[in-house]
């Protein structure tokens, strides 16, 4: 059985869509690109599809992550594009692995996001973050099917910046960008917590809803503070056989 990485995204208008959608639209491409997918087991099976920490619903994503199982061996680069065309535009498969080390989802520690706010000022962002920052601690609430639950929405943030938008000129809107960077932890603290962090710190509410994109996610460098790529090590593990094969054909040639 051969394991597929697949990473993909979530643009525009397919933003809105939610998980549920996107399985459904994900299992259809699987069944025009005549995937070889393995079967779950049982009276209803299913096709072995292992999706890691999905964004939530209304926000677009340039890094979410799954994994499939097939039943015969494809070249991925070559599986990569026949699923991409198989999807709706903004639905886009933009890189394929094959699965070498075990462990995607660990490797999921946490994820940056941009937040676009239009209508507020820099420097009211730039105040907010600071007071956010300052901070020991940030609670916020958040409806959940088991009532209101409380919790810290300021212990997961890494780093929380306030950048001035690169479409900004004289005579157009105020736009603030937030660049934030959030540990993946229990329970799971959202860019709309933040948000609500930052109104219960600060007041800064915009007067329109955020626009709100997660750029990364992956393995967390505390001494850089940065989020690394989470297929790298499969690609590193790919490398040492795929040299290997080219060695003998490289000798034959010489000989």
């Amino acid at each position: 059985m051969q394991r597929i990485r697949l990473r993909y995204t979530k643009r525009g208008r397919l933003r809105f869509t939610s998980h549920r959608d996107f399985q459904r639209a994900f299992e259809r491409a699987l069944r025009r690109a005549e995937v070889p997918m393995a079967y779950s087991a049982g009276f209803t099976p299913h096709p072995k599809v292992s999706y890691a920490n999905a964004a939530p619903t209304g926000t677009g994503s340039e890094a979410e992550y799954l994994e499939i199982a097939l039943t015969e061996k494809r070249d991925p680069a070559q599986l990569r594009v026949l699923l991409d065309e198989s999807l709706p535009d903004g639905l886009d498969i933009t890189e394929a692995v094959e699965a070498r080390i075990s462990g995607l989802a660990d490797r999921l520690q946490a994820s940056v996001w941009e937040l676009r706010l239009d209508g507020v000022e820099l420097a009211q962002a730039q105040a907010a973050v600071k007071a956010f920052l300052d901070a020991e601690s940030v609670e916020v609430g958040r409806l959940t099917k088991n009532g209101m639950r409380t919790f810290d929405a300021r212990g997961a943030v890494a780093d929380l910046q306030a950048l001035e938008s690169r479409a900004d000129r004289p005579g157009a809107e105020p736009c603030a960008i937030l660049r934030l960077v959030v540990r993946h932890a229990s329970p799971a603290v959202r860019p709309d917590d933040v948000l609500s962090g930052l109104r219960a710190v600060a007041d800064l509410v915009p007067p329109v809803p955020a626009a709100v994109t997660r750029l990364a996610q992956g393995p967390f460098d505390e001494d850089s503070g940065t989020v690394t790529d989470p297929l790298a090590p499969d690609r590193e593990a790919a490398a040492p056989s795929t040299q290997e094969d080219a060695e003998p054909t490289a000798a034959a040639a010489q000989g």
